[in-house]
């Protein structure tokens, strides 16, 4: 972790703003996290000079469990979205997986206003393949008044799986589609190199 707060010595306490525009969105990335220090180390390293190449102003919320608790991620990410806005005005929340990494320049981190974007949809996972047509897991992006529209995700999914499918249903109960991103842009490696680990 250290070589990576060297590395990246303009970003503070997990924030960045470009220095020669104005963003048009500011952005929240919500991680939830438990146990998966290895994975973080390369998602940081990958995803802040993915995400400087945006121009994007951004904080990285990283959300961690408590030891000894099934893993409840949508509680994680509710807690990450209050405690974004705590901290600043952010326009748009992307809620991202850690072993998830953008192989895309293209695939930009902002939020349309209309409908909330699915940006992994051809994960390494499934082959580059969405798996089911209402999948919306690994990495989305809504905006504040979309996020609250669905009033976030259920806190009742302990361990792994549906609370995903559960968000997907709580979008479309709220009169919204998803916007995907074409299968070239939004692709994503989850195997991580053993170099990096």
């Amino acid at each position: 972790m250290e070589a990576i707060e060297k590395k990246y010595e303009t970003i503070k306490d997990g924030k960045y703003k470009p220095k020669n525009c104005t963003a048009r969105q500011k952005v929240a990335i919500l991680i939830p996290f438990r146990d998966r220090e290895s994975h973080l180390r390369i998602f940081l390293n990958h995803m802040h000079t993915f995400l400087m190449k945006q121009q994007l102003e951004y904080g990285i919320y990283v959300v961690e469990q408590t030891k000894g608790l099934e893993f409840n991620r949508g509680f994680l990410f509710n807690v990450g979205y209050k405690e974004a806005l705590r901290d600043s005005d952010y326009d748009c929340f992307v809620l991202h997986d850690v072993d998830l990494l953008p192989e895309n320049d293209h695939n930009i981190y902002t939020c349309p206003v209309d409908q909330p974007k699915h940006l992994a949809v051809a994960s390494e996972k499934w082959q580059y393949n969405l798996p089911y047509t209402s999948y919306f897991g690994g990495v989305s992006a809504l905006t504040r008044e979309q996020y609250e529209a669905v009033n976030g995700f259920s806190n009742e999914f302990f361990g792994w799986g549906g609370e995903d499918d559960d968000f997907y249903n709580r979008v479309a109960w709220s009169q919204m589609s998803v916007y995907r991103s074409i299968n070239d842009v939004g692709r994503y490696s989850c195997t991580l190199p053993t170099n990096l680990l």
